[in-house]
């Protein structure tokens, strides 16, 4: 498929007028190249990409206000873009439209160090931010991996490595300025910690993916940074024996701040990717934050509930190089995983299940990927119950490319069925809206769409995603 398979089918005339009064209000900040377009629609996995008809660059909310009046005046689509991370086709332009990229919103507005918060716009990136607030002494503690962005961290409902302690963006927004279908700007809360009055429209927000406003400015809780971290590598005999320690470890309310699973393969991964030369064998990597007492008392304390379940030794260290090492090999994880199979496509998804339910569901995933007879490395934050996998596949092979989507079914149905999530931090996007009727049931996905009809009643936010085609 080309990247305007959709786009290329419509009118071409279809969305010129709002084209012209965008170019007449924004110059040379709205691009039609097929270039720029393309590197606007979906480029991380096997989902096609479908480009926008333009790109608009804003550099304020009052821009994004206008962008979007004029689209509603022509009923031009509008998909919010980030960074381009979003792995289920989250940016696509199904139905042409505008993208709004918030490259140029990238700025943190305020930091209030007395209230452990901060006010950031949409563009700024994760790492950005955190490079910003070293001198303060805070940071922000959401780490999915990729270097995203904070607004479409929001709109995704992120996590990342750091759940298990932090939470997820959720947990870590107070409040946001949001662009509504028909221009007009509300902010979904105060900046008070908690609040009893009226609707949670910033849940409501987090999470819907673009399709019900549009972010312009965040408030961030954030976080002291430790007085010390301890953190390292301890392997396992099998998945299960990692997956069952990481329970017991939970349930025994010692407050790890990451705890990751990857197995041998995933490992093997790393090695080839990052020259780690850790043991190629199921692997848990830990991290704990506190003070020097308290972080080698959780790191003994894991150490003997590994050596309960065959695993250890846990090494473990205090000295940032080591650590950082070991976690930019972590975060590189699915770059790596190229060496195992050059030339191949990586496709991406994640699960999340009940963490009771975890060592059930990686297991019969490792048998499951092995009958399929397909490459995927298997890595999760396992704290939380969410794992991912990561399918090598040769797309020009209509076979395999076959076997690899039942597997990726077989996964969610496999989570669902143990009361867990088709997706655990990755969105619905495109990719997984036919399972949303499955997860929610009809009665929750027509609520869904009831506030999107009242929300968006053009659907000209983002559509196409989230909610299934009905």
């Amino acid at each position: 498929m080309t990247a305007d398979t959709v786009a290329d089918k419509t009118d071409p005339t279809r969305f010129a007028a709002a084209i012209g009064e965008l170019n007449a209000a924004f110059g040379n900040r709205v691009v039609t190249s097929r270039a720029v377009r393309e590197q606007h629609g979906n480029t991380v996995t096997w989902i096609a990409n479908q480009a926008p008809d333009a790109v608009v660059y804003p550099q304020s909310t009052e821009d994004v206000q206008q962008i979007v009046r004029i689209c509603a005046k022509h009923n031009m689509p509008i998909i919010p873009f980030g960074t381009g991370s979003s792995l289920e086709g989250h940016v696509n332009a199904p139905q042409g439209g505008v993208s709004i990229d918030f490259r140029d919103m990238n700025k943190l507005v305020t930091v209030h160090a007395e209230d452990l918060d901060c006010v950031v716009q949409p563009g700024i990136t994760r790492k950005e931010l955190n490079e910003q607030l070293r001198d303060s002494g805070l940071f922000f503690p959401i780490d999915p991996g990729a270097n995203a962005s904070l607004g479409g961290m929001a709109a995704t409902r992120a996590s990342g490595t750091n759940a298990v302690r932090y939470g997820t963006m959720k947990d870590n927004v107070l409040t946001m300025k949001v662009v509504l279908a028909n221009g007009e700007v509300i902010e979904t809360a105060r900046r008070a910690r908690k609040t009893s009055a009226g609707y949670d429209l910033t849940r409501l927000m987090i999470g819907s993916e673009g399709t019900l406003g549009i972010i312009t400015e965040l408030t961030l809780k954030l976080a002291g940074i430790p007085e010390a971290i301890a953190g390292g590598r301890c392997p396992f005999p099998s998945v299960e024996a990692a997956c069952n320690a990481t329970i017991m470890t939970i349930q025994s309310g010692i407050p790890v701040a990451r705890i990751e699973l990857l197995d041998a393969m995933q490992v093997r991964a790393l090695n080839l990717g990052s020259k780690m030369g850790l043991p190629e064998t199921t692997l848990l990597l830990m991290e704990f934050h506190g003070t020097d007492a308290s972080v080698k008392e959780q790191s003994e304390r894991f150490g003997e509930i590994a050596a309960e379940f065959g695993g250890g030794p846990f090494v473990w260290t205090a000295q940032a190089e080591e650590r950082t090492r070991l976690w930019e090999a972590r975060h590189n994880a699915a770059f790596s995983n190229f060496q195992l199979r050059p030339g191949a496509a990586m496709v991406a998804t994640d699960v999340c299940v009940p963490i009771s339910r975890l060592a059930d569901c990686v297991t019969q995933t490792q048998a499951d990927i092995a009958e399929s007879r397909i490459l995927a490395p298997i890595v999760g934050h396992v704290g939380d119950g969410n794992f991912h996998l990561t399918m090598l596949i040769d797309m020009n092979d209509p076979d395999e490319v076959k076997r690899a989507e039942a597997l990726s079914e077989r996964l969610v149905k496999r989570a669902l069925s143990m009361d867990g999530t088709s997706t655990g931090e990755h969105g619905v996007g495109q990719g997984k809206t036919k399972y949303m009727a499955i997860e929610h049931g009809a009665a929750g996905v027509a609520a869904m769409r009831a506030i999107k009809q009242a929300l968006d009643p053009q659907n000209i936010l983002n559509p196409g995603k989230m909610l299934p085609a009905g």
